[in-house]
C-alpha cells in the first residue's frame, strides 16, 4: 500500500531537520537549506510517482535535497564552495542510517545545553554558525585573537558533545526505570 499525502507530510517532517542538514551540508546557508527542503516536501506531494513506505520515501528527499543543493549551488556559484561529491556520499549514507536516538531528543538536549551555556559562548556559536562569519571574521568582531577563537570553539565543540551525551543517557537510565 502506497502512502497517503499525510503519511508523507507526516514522514517529511519528522525527518525535517535530516533533510535541511543534508542540503546544508552541500550549501551552508540555513535560509537556502530551509527553502530546498520545502522544496523537497512540495516535490513529495505533488509528484505523480508514489512512495510505498517511509524509507523509500526518505531515501529519495534525501537524494533530492542533494541535488536541489547542487542546482542551489550552481545558481549561486560565485557565493558559496561546494563539498567533495565523495565526502557527500558518505554523509548521504550515513543520514541514512538508523540514529541511536531520535533527532528530536538530540536537539531537546542541544537546545538544553545551549541554554545553559553562558551569553558570551551563544554570541560566538551565533557569530560562526548561525551568521555565517568565518573564524577570522568571528575573531576581528570580538576583538579576540584568532587562535583563542579556535580554542574556544573546540572547547564549546567539546563542551556541547558532553552535556548532550549526559542528558542522553540520563534520558537511557529513566527510561529503563521502573515508576
Amino acid at each position: 500500500m502506497n502512502l497517503t499525502e499525510q503519511d508523507i507530510l507526516q514522514s517529511l517532517m519528522k525527518w525535517r531537520t535530516r533533510v535541511s542538514a543534508a542540503a546544508w551540508v552541500v550549501v551552508h546557508d540555513g535560509h537556502a537549506a530551509e527553502d530546498i527542503f520545502q522544496n523537497v516536501a512540495l516535490k513529495a506531494m505533488t509528484r505523480e510517482v508514489s512512495f510505498e513506505n517511509e524509507a523509500t520515501l526518505m531515501s529519495w528527499a534525501f537524494i533530492t535535497a542533494r541535488r536541489e543543493g547542487i542546482d542551489w549551488l550552481r545558481r549561486h556559484q560565485h557565493e558559496t564552495l561546494c563539498l567533495d561529491a565523495e565526502l557527500l556520499e558518505l554523509l548521504e549514507h550515513e543520514w541514512q542510517s538508523e540514529p541511536a536516538h531520535p533527532a528530536g531528543a538530540k536537539i531537546e538536549a542541544l537546545q538544553d545545553c545551549l541554554a545553559a551555556a553562558p551569553e558570551s559562548a551563544r554570541s560566538l556559536l551565533k557569530l560562526r554558525y548561525f551568521d555565517g562569519y568565518s573564524c577570522e571574521e568571528v575573531a576581528e568582531q570580538m576583538g579576540i585573537g584568532l587562535n583563542a577563537i579556535y580554542k574556544r570553539v573546540s572547547r564549546l565543540h567539546e563542551s556541547l558533545k558532553e552535556c548532550i551525551e549526559g542528558k542522553l543517557s540520563n534520558a537511557d537510565g529513566k527510561a529503563g526505570q521502573v515508576p
